[in-house]
């Protein structure tokens, strides 16, 4: 495949974690926008990136982009692009999302059939039918919309890069995958340095941290939409490309990295999604309430999603709960800890402001990520 443009969707205020990401697999950044980032690749690119990336939400091949303030024009600039440069005849397409901010087209079902329609009149000239079968390949089609401005991608993932394909059983209120890997990017923890959980849930903290750990690929033994886009990638390179993320799997890298949790099932669960993960060899689970946290090690991590109160009669306990956070942060000499949680008086009730803080929405839920920063070990300037 020729030089093509990767849209990777990310969440708001991660944008820099996955720049990073992106720079290390090699690739050029041609525009980093609130929520997303574009950058150039091939079609080996497109599987790295699908296969690699920890904290996109998906992967989108760019198709084009132009201005469209009524309906009239968003159907016109849609049936201008070269569709058939990526939809065969038997293609099965729809356009799966539209989203529109400060946008004259704000009405997401009617940019869906209006540019659904623009791309069969397009089909219709190009291949000489009148009718599509769409039997063959999915190609979803995702769109949006800012000031009027329409970008127009091809949803190579299929499903959101977050489902990792080892998370079978949850906890209450999990965070998602991604998130958790780009909050864990945004700390200096490096896989060398202990890292606790001790509210580890399904533990996609701690799985997520082993699997950077082993230099585990997120995406490895999951499957994506572009894989069955023959017309533009050949299964070889998926096939190199998975080859490749193997080969460069660390089994018997040594770290310390501990989840805990109060409740016993939950505990079982997350041993057995690390299982499914490749990682449980490389993480110690364990039911112990965040008031019997201690260790003896110096500069370790604490890392974690603490409950706040999704419910209103759950409330009422999260004053002394965060209270013996703060009180388990005390008795950790040197540590570092990062928490995120939608409860506003956190640091209240932890005794202590964090040294920093940053907004971040989980869906749509705002959060916070509190940052208590511990001093770095003798040493570790670049740390």
């Amino acid at each position: 495949m020729k030089t093509i443009e990767l849209i990777a969707p990310c969440h708001f205020g991660l944008e820099a974690v996955l720049k990073r990401e992106i720079a290390d697999l090699g690739y050029e950044i041609s525009q980093v926008e609130d929520g997303r980032v574009t950058f150039t690749a091939d079609g080996e690119g497109l599987c790295r990136a699908n296969i690699g990336l920890r904290t996109a939400e998906r992967i989108l091949l760019k198709v084009g982009s132009f201005s469209a303030a009524t309906f009239e024009e968003l159907f016109e600039r849609t049936k201008e692009l070269p569709w058939e440069q990526y939809l065969p005849a038997d293609a099965r397409f729809w356009v799966a999302k539209a989203a529109s901010v400060k946008s004259r087209l704000f009405s997401p079902s009617d940019i869906q059939s209006v540019m659904k329609k623009a791309i069969v009149e397009r089909l219709k000239s190009v291949y000489r039918i009148s009718w599509f079968a769409e039997d063959g390949a999915a190609y979803p089609i995702r769109v949006f919309l800012m000031k009027d401005t329409v970008t127009v991608g091809l949803d190579t993932s299929g499903e959101s890069l977050h489902m990792r394909g080892y998370r079978r059983l949850t906890a209450k209120a999990p965070i998602t995958e991604t998130l958790a890997a780009a909050l864990i990017g945004v700390t200096p923890w490096k896989p060398d340095r202990i890292l606790v959980d001790p509210f580890c849930g399904s533990g996609t903290f701690p799985i997520e941290a082993a699997m950077m750990a082993a230099n585990i690929a997120p995406g490895i033994n999951r499957h994506f939409a572009a894989e069955q886009w023959d017309n533009l990638v050949p299964a070889a390179e998926w096939k190199a490309c998975r080859k490749e993320a193997y080969d460069m799997i660390r089994n018997h890298v040594e770290t310390d990295i501990q989840g805990y949790d109060i409740d016993g099932k939950i505990v079982a669960a997350a041993r057995e999604n690390a299982k499914l993960a490749g990682v449980d060899h490389l993480i110690h689970f364990q039911q112990r309430p965040v008031s019997l946290l201690n260790h003896p090690k110096k500069y370790g991590f604490m890392i974690c999603n603490p409950p706040y109160g999704e419910r209103l009669e759950d409330r009422k306990g999260l004053p002394e709960l965060y209270r013996q956070i703060g009180e388990a942060y005390g008795r950790l000499d040197s540590w570092s800890m990062y928490l995120i949680t939608a409860y506003e008086d956190a640091e209240r009730y932890i005794g202590r402001k964090a040294d920093k803080n940053r907004k971040i929405y989980n869906g749509m839920l705002k959060t916070y990520f509190y940052q208590y920063l511990g001093p770095k070990p003798p040493g570790r300037r670049n740390l």
